[in-house]
């Protein structure tokens, strides 16, 4: 259970810190203090309602259906090898993230805006109730609840920890080695989770 916790950690971590318009918007209201913390809510809930729909739906589809888990399984080691991948080319490339021409929000038009960039991305719906829905059949018994505990969890650390830093981690997120490493970590993470699951489906 431990460890489809911290592998469900390790996942969603890195679908999450994606440079991306939802986490720079996120920073900006941190930077500017502006209602981060209720930024950091609404992120973080929408993720762990959709985790959660992922977990429970897709794994309740398998469970009727088993012979559809290796192929799920498969898919999902694939999309994790192509996501490492393209977090490596983004380390290669380099970038950074831009905060100092953003404007403070009123609260109304904070709540909208964080639900724009939440609700509207497609990637969101796609990671959560799709990829991580799918790899969570890779975990017998309880062991998927576990693993999309571990990948709520690591939403609400990221988006309280960018939220409530925001002061302090903007000028680090300015800089291109930041990224560079960022994009390092989330790579070897998802092609080291690809390589247990990889693992695990050929021994079936």
């Amino acid at each position: 259970m431990q460890s489809a916790f911290v592998q469900g950690f390790g996942v969603g971590g890195g679908l999450i810190v994606a440079i991306g318009a939802q986490n720079a918007f996120v920073l900006t209201q941190g930077v500017r203090r502006n209602y981060q913390y209720l930024v950091a809510a609404i992120c973080s809930l929408c993720d762990i309602l959709f985790i959660g729909l992922g977990v429970t739906g897709v794994g309740a589809a398998v469970a009727i259906h088993p012979e559809v888990a290796r192929w799920m399984g498969w898919g999902g080691s694939l999309f994790l090898c192509w996501y490492g991948l393209r977090a490596l080319r983004s380390a290669l490339a380099g970038g950074h993230l831009e905060t100092a021409n953003e404007v403070s929000l009123s609260r109304g038009r904070v709540v909208g805006a964080t639900l724009a960039v939440t609700l509207l991305n497609p990637h969101m719906y796609l990671d959560t109730v799709l990829f991580l829905g799918s790899i969570s059949t890779q975990f017998a018994g309880q062991g998927r609840y576990f693993f999309g505990m571990g990948a709520m969890s690591a939403s609400l650390v990221w988006f309280f920890a960018l939220s409530s830093g925001g002061q302090c981690l903007a000028p680090l997120f300015r800089k291109n080695i930041t990224w560079r490493m960022l994009d390092l970590f989330v790579w070897l993470t998802m092609w080291g989770i690809a390589a247990v699951m990889i693992r695990r489906l050929l021994l079936l």
